[in-house]
C-alpha cells in the first residue's frame, strides 16, 4: 500500500474501514481498518458498482458528475466517494450506521480528499 495515508479517516464517527481503490483494475491502492469486511473484495465489488453508475449517467446523457455513491444496509453505511482531483480513484468507506454522522462523513470525506497529494 502506498503514500496515501487513509488513518486519519479513523476519526470519522463509525468509522469501519476505508480504500482507496483504482477504478480501471478494482484494486485498493491503500486501505484502513476494515474489521470483518474484507476491503480487497469489497474494492473489487464496487469498482463494478461505480462502473455502472458512470455507464448509466452517460446513457442518460446527464451534464453532471457523480459525488457520491451511498449504500445503506441494516447496520451499515458504505460510501464510494470518486475523486475530483483523480476521476480514476473513488474511496471507499464503511462506516457503523448506529454510531455514524452521515452527512458529516461526507463533509469529512470531501475534506480529506482535498489533503491528498498525487505528486
Amino acid at each position: 500500500m502506498t503514500k496515501f495515508n487513509l488513518e486519519q479517516l479513523s476519526d470519522i464517527a463509525g468509522f469501519v474501514g476505508a480504500a482507496l481503490v483504482d477504478t480501471d483494475s478494482g484494486m485498493a491502492l491503500a486501505t484502513a481498518g476494515g474489521g470483518s469486511v474484507d476491503l480487497e473484495v469489497a474494492a473489487a465489488g464496487n469498482t463494478e458498482v461505480m462502473r455502472a453508475k458512470r455507464r448509466v449517467a452517460s446513457q442518460l446523457n446527464l451534464d453532471d458528475t457523480i459525488e457520491d455513491i451511498l449504500i445503506t444496509l441494516g447496520k451499515q453505511y458504505h460510501l464510494l466517494r470518486p475523486l475530483q482531483s483523480n476521476e480514476q480513484l473513488f474511496l471507499y468507506v464503511v462506516l457503523d450506521r448506529a454510531k455514524s454522522n452521515l452527512a458529516m462523513a461526507r463533509h469529512e470525506l470531501k475534506a480529506y480528499e482535498s489533503s491528498l497529494d498525487f505528486s
